[in-house]
């Protein structure tokens, strides 16, 4: 038994160690009985002795569940993408082209874990919080479930602020047993273990994420006040706070020795107990990453070297149609069950009707399947010496699965064109209510099915129309007069949104948020009318986002012009040319007189760029109270300071 506060922290200590040794470094110290027993111990102490309870114990890693979900949270700097490459004739083009920029003869390479990126954020020694990837620029404020994940740090032996991103991944052994207990209950089995950890971190009951033994790998660092030369220094940095290290990674100097790294990872790939699909080949030099920079979606500096996909046999046993929210039908087969990498696959898509016509393939086939760590498998190739004559082609449809009506056969493409067919309505209200587009508190996937079922919205106008319908929704299973009063006062607030939320929200193919935003900026009340030269001279657009754009507002001209009877569109502010911002590269940091994201949407309109992050490419660091990283740094390189005061008097001079 504890009876003192020290003998308390000298068994916290312990038990810390112990902790380690199990989820960090592999090679437990003492049974696992060992571990409980001082465990139940600590834990019995704290609860007599709440006031000297140490917020690092083990025992604080489970807070309490959440009543009210997730809330959103903004990175300090972007979460990337990644571009990807396949063989080494591809590994040897992306080299190419970035020694065309700066010369490089160092190489940092580490394994591609297939997992959920985790951003954690730490702050005098301390996690204060731990974000999704989410769309990169902000994500899910998961702090209280990363906490229950024994191999994250809860504290660290450095100061500073520091942003420390990894892969939360799932074993294959406890991605097994969890699905086994699931199906036991008659749930939703996970696709696969990055499915399943995707999953776990978004649970409200941090009791959960403990009890499927997650594992935090890191693989890179955000915004941070340290000075190394080389990624993989800092790396060793990282590595050395406490953190899970991979089996392997290496500074590489030249192609062969990278291709080295690849073929020993290909070897080990069996035989380890995480989802790994490749690797990660990054520039070592920090300083030469910054020269490089980054495209619209990656950063130049990095690549992943995908590994080849693993193939399986298996029988096609039917195949179903799919209507996509576009209205495309999309063939997908049904297999015969067959595991890959610890996934049981059923279904593989079959693209579209011209390639189920080059392939050849038909009901009753055995064919190839890859899976290289996408959620839909791939049908590459039918094995024709398997046939015995019961094989059944695969016709194209002439109506629409769903709603009956005929479809326009396009070759490739085959789409069915009824706008109020039932597969197409309700995707389309579910989009257009999202929060990424007109963010319709309450008019979420069920509720939209069960307002299409009851005939109360059959189309995205009549969601507008739904206040006099406030006795039939009071009608409804579920519907009490607050609930209905939110979803209508929800509706009624979405009836004035930027311009730009509402061309995504309309759910044009190949239009996102970075598009429809260019396209308000652009041509602002005249967007409905466009035209393909004018489209193409924006900055990113090509002839397949053109011709999507152009076709969509053709067809659904007068379906967006009743929309706009009930929506106010606010249209960005003009960018003036002539600001001293125009152009520049600008960091907004620290406690300023109004919210940070009015600043940046003024600085905008100036013409400036507002990014996350200080490098030698910033032009400005605007700062207010408690500023702290990131004006060290930018004091560090030289780059020009601004108060919020001073920045409104270059405005006004």
């Amino acid at each position: 038994m504890i009876e003192s506060k020290e003998h308390y922290i000298e068994a916290v200590e312990k038990l810390k160690r112990w902790a380690d040794a199990y989820y960090i470094d592999d090679n437990p110290l003492v049974t696992d009985e060992e571990y409980d027993r001082l465990y139940h111990e600590v834990k019995e102490y704290e609860a007599k002795h709440s006031e000297f309870i140490d917020p690092s114990s083990p025992t604080q890693r489970v807070g309490a569940p959440l009543k009210d979900g997730f809330v959103k949270a903004k990175h300090p700097s972007r979460m990337w993408s990644m571009e990807d490459v396949f063989n080494k004739q591809e590994l040897i083009e992306w080299i190419e082209r970035i020694k065309k920029i700066v010369q490089v003869d160092r190489y940092y390479v580490e394994p591609k874990f297939d997992g959920a990126s985790l951003n954690l954020i730490y702050d005098d020694g301390k996690l204060i919080r731990a974000i999704t990837r989410g769309n990169g620029v902000e994500g899910e404020d998961v702090t209280n479930n990363a906490k229950a994940i024994n191999s994250i740090r809860l504290e660290i032996d450095y100061k500073g602020f520091i942003e420390i991103r990894g892969e939360v991944l799932m074993r294959y052994s406890d991605f097994e047993r969890i699905n086994k207990e699931r199906l036991e209950r008659g749930e939703q089995l996970f696709a696969n273990p990055r499915n399943a950890a995707a999953g776990s971190l978004r649970q409200l009951d941090p009791t959960i994420v403990a009890e499927r033994n997650l594992l935090f790998m890191p693989w890179g660092v955000g915004v941070n006040s340290l000075d190394f030369e080389y990624l993989s220094d800092l790396m060793d940095f990282v590595y050395k706070l406490g953190f899970r290290e991979p089996p392997v990674r290496r500074v590489c100097h030249t192609t062969t020795e990278i291709e080295e790294l690849y073929e020993e990872l290909m070897k080990m790939r069996p035989n380890l107990e995480v989802m790994l699909d490749g690797m990660v080949v990054k520039v070592d030099s920090l300083a030469k990453q910054e020269q490089l920079g980054f495209t619209q979606k990656a950063p130049r500096w990095q690549v992943a070297y995908k590994f080849p996909a693993i193939e399986k046999e298996t029988k096609i046993i039917d195949v179903i149609l799919q209507v996509g929210r576009t209205g495309v039908i999309t063939p997908v087969a049904k297999l015969e069950p067959v595991a890959i990498e610890g996934v049981i696959v059923e279904r593989a898509t079959l693209h579209n009707f011209d390639f189920i016509d080059q392939l050849g393939v038909m009901i009753g086939d055995v064919v190839t399947l890859i899976r290289s760590g996408d959620v839909i498998p791939k049908i590459i190739r039918v094995l024709p010496d398997f046939r015995d004559g019961d094989e059944v082609p695969i016709e194209h449809p002439t109506h629409c699965p769903s709603c009956g009506s005929e479809l326009l056969d396009e070759g490739a493409l085959i789409k069915c064109q009824n706008l109020s067919c039932p597969a197409r309505v309700v995707n389309n209200i579910i989009h257009f209510a999202s929060k990424g587009c007109m963010n319709i508190d309450g008019l979420g996937k069920k509720i939209v099915e069960l307002l299409y079922e009851k005939r109360l919205v059959t189309d995205i106008e009549e969601i507008y129309t739904l206040k006099e319908k406030k006795e039939a929704l009071l009608s409804l299973e579920g519907f009490k007069e607050k609930r209905v009063d939110k979803l209508l006062a929800a509706i009624e607030e979405s009836r004035r949104r930027e311009c730009w939320r509402f061309i995504k929200a309309l759910g044009i193919e190949h239009i996102g948020e970075v598009a429809a935003k260019k396209i308000c900026q652009k041509f602002r009340e005249k967007f409905l009318d466009a035209s393909k030269e004018e489209l193409l001279s924006i900055d990113g657009f090509g002839e397949e986002m053109t011709l999507s754009y152009e076709e969509f507002m053709r067809v659904n001209r007068d379906k967006v012009l009743r929309l706009l009877n009930y929506i106010t569109l606010e249209m960005p502010q003009e960018i003036k040319e002539d600001s001293p911002f125009s152009g520049k590269t600008v960091v907004l940091t620290g406690s300023m007189s109004r919210p940070r994201g009015e600043i940046k949407a003024m600085l905008e309109s100036l013409g400036a760029k507002v990014t996350g992050s200080v490098s030698k490419k910033t032009d400005f660091v605007i700062y207010g109270e408690e500023a702290r990283s990131k004006l060290t740094k930018a004091q560090e390189l030289g780059v020009a300071t601004l108060t919020e005061d001073e920045m409104l008097e270059l405005l006004q001079k």
